[in-house]
């Protein structure tokens, strides 16, 4: 059977889990978290399997593979299912595949500088790194609103629902969706409602006390 190796309060522990609920594939999770029974044995092999020591990390019998985005494609190579995580025709893949970045990269990795402040020092964040963080998710949700304008995503779930979900869910907790963004905020509320999203986000309920920003009343 697959292993996942992660946190169910990691936003790219999400991206495969949200694959795996998807098609409904067997695995078992292995948690991370200290406070699991097996957390230590199972950060080791992280440690071990991945050259920074991250995670998450699929275990299929002797193959491993790490990063997020290369375990979907993983999955969708090795155990498809009803969810066409990579669209068939290779032109759209190719832009599945930049859609995926840019919610890796312009969204949620541009939040993580502000989550990243608060880390270091909770009570006096470094107000540049807070400034650059917000201000890039706005630049990023602008960005998004005017492509979803002009574009239209694959069908969920695919590689871009597994990345823009954990990315607009704890985006919108750093800096809100802005009013003049209605197509990002409508595309978030309808990616959390996706049985494999919800899912993920009810597992992690009881780790919110984690984010360093403060627990939100809402979602």
């Amino acid at each position: 059977m697959l292993a996942l190796y992660g946190h169910r309060f990691s936003s790219y522990t999400w991206k495969a889990l949200i694959a795996l609920y998807a098609n409904a594939t067997p695995f078992a999770f292995r948690d991370v978290d200290p406070g699991s029974e097996h957390g230590a044995e199972n950060t080791a092999f992280v440690k071990a399997a991945h050259p920074a020591g991250k995670f998450p990390v699929l275990a299929d019998g002797d193959t491993t593979v790490f990063e997020a985005a290369a375990i979907v494609e993983y999955l969708a190579a090795h155990h498809p299912g009803p969810a066409p995580l990579i669209p068939l025709d290779p032109a759209d893949a190719a832009i599945a595949r930049m859609m995926d970045r840019v919610f890796d990269n312009y969204i949620m990795n541009v939040g993580q500088l502000v989550v990243n402040a608060y880390i270091a020092n909770r009570e006096n964040p470094d107000p540049e790194q807070v400034a650059a963080g917000k201000d890039g998710l706005l630049r990023g949700y602008r960005w998004l609103e005017g492509w979803l304008g002009q574009n239209t995503l694959p069908p969920h779930v695919s590689l871009v629902t597994c990345a823009a979900a954990p990315s607009l869910f704890y985006a919108d907790w750093i800096e809100r969706i802005p009013g003049n963004c209605p197509r990002v905020a409508s595309l978030r509320a309808e990616i959390l409602a996706l049985p494999p999203v919800a899912r993920c986000i009810d597992d992690a309920r009881e780790y919110r006390h984690y984010f360093p920003l403060g627990e939100p009343e809402r979602d």
